[in-house]
């Protein structure tokens, strides 16, 4: 069958096509962007720790603090995060929204992300609230820990971005301690007591510094203290005063054996 001329096509009646309309009861909606998590971001740079003393500082802050975090929180929500990454604003590449504070304690969230998984990180955009307390070790001359350049700058971020309620800086190599509170969108540096104590209310501690030995490492470290001003024992204190406090006791034991002794009294006898 030939196709038809260009006159006879021209000519031809036309015939309206019923297009298939979007039914009001069924409007079209858009495709919900999903926001990346914990699971799908980088949970590390690549980078190691700069110096050793980091792990044990970490380690007493944590030890020091949780028994007065579980007071505060009774029902166990609350966060610490030890070197671990916190993502404030989704970027290309993530890591330019990350920072990954020494050690920083978050209030009113579960100990476990979302789903109940471990943590990787901790994403703001999943959870809002904002750490209470951030902790930097400085390992160089400080200027990375004290960077205000804005967008980029660590105490910039931590102060504009992340809006974290205090910020500590240590600079132990040069027996320096730094706390700043956020005031009005901005950090004001926070003055020490009397005893040089810097006082954080809102966890009803202060933080200052404590020259001892952690560990098999003497030097100069920072510590949490009560409101009363007496030091938060670590783990390894409340050992040893148990140990002491068993020593004591063996002793006093002794003491008093001996003292039966010379009376001619024998304890062992039945």
């Amino acid at each position: 069958m030939d196709a038809p001329s260009q006159t006879e096509f021209e000519t031809m009646p036309m015939v309206p096509v019923a297009l298939p309309m979007p039914s009001p009861q069924s409007p079209v909606r858009p495709v919900p962007v999903r926001f990346p998590d914990h699971l799908d971001l980088p949970e590390t740079d690549g980078s190691i720790v700069v110096n050793f003393n980091e792990a044990p500082q970490a380690r007493i802050l944590t030890e020091a603090i949780e028994p007065v975090l579980r007071q505060i929180h009774p029902d166990g929500q609350f966060a610490i995060g030890e070197d671990s990454g916190i993502y404030f604003k989704p970027t290309d590449p993530p890591l330019a929204g990350c920072r990954a504070p020494d050690w920083f304690y978050v209030p009113d969230v579960p100990p476990m992300a979302p789903g109940g998984e471990y943590r990787r990180s901790y994403v703001m955009w999943q959870e809002i609230q904002a750490p209470r307390l951030i902790v930097e070790f400085v390992s160089g001359s400080g200027a990375e820990e004290r960077d205000r350049t804005s967008g980029t700058g660590k105490f910039w971020i931590y102060e504009r971005a992340i809006r974290a309620g205090f910020y500590a800086i240590i600079d132990s190599s040069r027996d320096i301690l730094e706390v700043y509170e956020l005031r009005g969108g901005q950090y004001v540096a926070v003055p020490p007591s009397d005893q040089g104590l810097f006082p954080i209310p809102p966890m009803n501690v202060s933080l200052g510094k404590w020259v001892g030995q952690v560990g098999n490492v003497s030097g100069v470290w920072v510590r949490f203290y009560d409101r009363d001003g007496h030091l938060l024992p670590t783990d390894g204190d409340r050992a040893n005063r148990e140990f002491m406090r068993a020593e004591a006791a063996q002793a006093e034991l002794a003491r008093l054996r001996a003292k039966l002794l010379q009376a001619g009294i024998d304890p062992d006898a039945k």
